[in-house]
């Protein structure tokens, strides 16, 4: 006869529950964004996308090079322009980027934030049941004290070192001490990336709030100028910022000074002038390369310094025309071209009609020292025999054709299609200041001299305390983070055999057993050294040194 059993039928489990297939992917999303390892990702992502913006000439700093870009690449420049390659930091690849990265680390760090406000409001947890399987362990020795008192000494000291302790009393009279150490590593870690985070920030707000420009000030109380857009060379406003929101101050150079070795390399640049803020008067003021004039709401910049050839055009009417022109260096030793352009000029004062045909423009290089080889490359920085090499052309100019170009060279264009043509023979026309040279339509032009000048770049960034503040904290957590070490520690102070953990029978029985374990959180070399130190003296003596238990 089979005997069936016969089991209870089991109750149905309940139906999976569906969850929105849309939630889950941006839940799913949301947690991969907000992970370490994305950031991480990001973050070099973003040094990996600020390499074109060092590659590549940028609009935002200086439009010439860009220029000159397109010239000297026709067929590349477009398509690194639709790429967003000459305004890399403004493109919205880069923006994407960073914004990915600032979400990505507040949903990294908010978190973090609240597990360790949560930790270190949280005692140390007990001790295992079996110390002697910790990585560090020190076998039971005898003690003479009581386990209470063993216990209150081990404390004491534990707290001395900076350890968190807590004291427990277990059941038969004995006590369990638990410390921990090494809080301060993920407090830099945190620290780290708010920092990381207040130089986004600053970062951001500085390019939405802030301005620059740059201006070539040369020296003489006729040359100054006033914070406007129209008065600087190249400017960038920020989104939020219009020219209406520039502070209001003019500046002149009186004088620069420059030093240079014996080699040529520089060796100081002093600037002297004069600067206005609002309706105040004229102050004199110096600075220097590594020391800013600090404006309100400006600073003021020394990046680079030349020379500024003053020339006179005589024409065949006899009216002059005199130009402060200021030529670029082209190496260290302030080799400088540059180009002197006279539109306005040979005008029949009987009509007073300009002639587009007979307009003037001179090209050349400025040697502040010039040799007796013949070449056109300046021997020393600074004015030992300062020579210019022109050439002059006839023709329109092509100024008034509305279209953009360097007021440091001439119209390659208006040159090919013959508009305008050179009139000086093959060889350039050597001059020295104070000499004169008279062109073939009887018109002359005459090397007056030469003024300093100097390459100032005005900026304002309002989060610069920010982004200084941030620095210095990014750097303060990451020396917390890389030296900080967190570990645990572990007594457990039992009474010596036939000891009841009675006051009364502790001067009969006596003493106490003492048993101690370590577990480093972190990878910590040094940690079997401090646990030993901590350690050693109490289990290896019979009892605690000053400052070690």
């Amino acid at each position: 006869m089979t005997v069936v059993e016969e089991r209870p039928e089991t109750a149905e489990a309940p139906p999976p529950r569906r969850v929105n297939p849309f939630w889950a992917l941006l839940r799913n999303s949301w947690r991969q964004l907000t992970s370490m390892r994305t950031a991480l990702v990001l973050l070099f992502l973003l040094a990996v996308a600020a390499i074109p913006g060092s590659y590549f000439p940028q609009t935002a700093v200086n439009r010439e090079r860009v220029s000159q870009y397109y010239t000297a690449h026709p067929q590349l420049a477009p398509w690194v322009s639709r790429l967003g390659g000459f305004d890399v930091f403004g493109s919205p690849w880069f923006a994407s980027i960073y914004l990915l990265l600032f979400t990505s680390l507040i949903g990294c760090v908010l978190p973090r934030l609240r597990d360790h406000a949560r930790a270190l409001r949280t005692v140390p947890p007990e001790a295992p049941k079996r110390l002697d399987r910790l990585p560090q362990h020190a076998p039971a020795r005898d003690v003479p004290e009581s386990p209470a008192d063993t216990a209150d000494t081990l404390a004491r000291t534990l707290r001395r070192k900076m350890f968190r302790t807590r004291v427990r009393e277990l059941p038969g009279g004995g006590f369990s001490v638990a410390a921990e150490k090494g809080y301060l590593k993920e407090t830099g870690n945190l620290l780290f990336h708010f920092a990381l985070l207040s130089v986004l920030i600053g970062v951001g707000f500085g390019h939405w709030y802030g301005w620059h420009g740059n201006r070539i000030l040369v020296t003489g109380e006729d040359q100054g100028f006033c914070n406007s857009i129209t008065q600087y060379d190249d400017s960038s406003l920020g989104p939020r910022v219009t020219a209406a929101d520039l502070p209001k101050f003019c500046m002149r150079m009186t004088e620069f000074d420059a030093t240079y070795q014996s080699t040529g390399q520089p060796k100081s640049f002093l600037a002297h002038a004069e600067v206005k803020e609002g309706s105040g008067d004229y102050r004199k003021v110096d600075f220097t390369v590594n020391d800013p004039l600090r404006l309100h709401h400006a600073n003021v910049h020394l990046i680079g310094q030349g020379y500024a050839v003053v020339l006179r055009y005589t024409d065949r009417y006899g009216v002059s025309q005199q130009k402060i022109v200021p030529f670029l260096p082209t190496d260290g030793m302030q080799t400088s071209e540059g180009v002197a352009q006279f539109p306005d000029v040979n005008i029949d004062p009987k009509t007073n009609k300009r002639d587009d045909q007979l307009q003037v423009g001179f090209e050349g290089v400025f040697l502040p020292t010039g040799g007796d080889d013949g070449t056109a490359v300046s021997k020393f920085p600074a004015e030992n025999n300062p020579e210019l090499y022109l050439a002059a052309y006839r023709g329109n100019l092509g100024l008034d054709v509305g279209k953009s170009g360097s007021v440091y060279a001439l119209d390659r264009t208006q040159i090919t299609n013959g508009e305008l043509k050179k009139v000086s023979g093959d060889r350039p026309q050597a001059l020295k200041p104070g000499q004169s040279w008279t062109l073939d339509d009887g018109t002359k032009l005459e090397f007056v001299g030469t003024r300093k000048y100097a390459t100032l770049s005005i900026r304002y960034d309002p989060t610069q305390s920010l982004l200084l503040v941030g620095a210095v904290l990014g750097l303060m957590g990451l020396m917390l983070s890389l030296f900080g070490h967190r570990r645990r520690i572990w007594f457990r102070v039992m009474p010596a055999a036939g000891n009841t953990g009675s006051p009364a029978n502790d001067q009969e029985a006596g003493g106490s057993v003492i048993e101690a374990g370590g577990l480093p959180r972190t990878d910590y070399p040094g940690f079997a050294a401090e646990f030993a130190a901590l350690t050693g003296p109490a289990t290896d003596d019979g009892h605690a040194e000053e400052g070690t238990p």
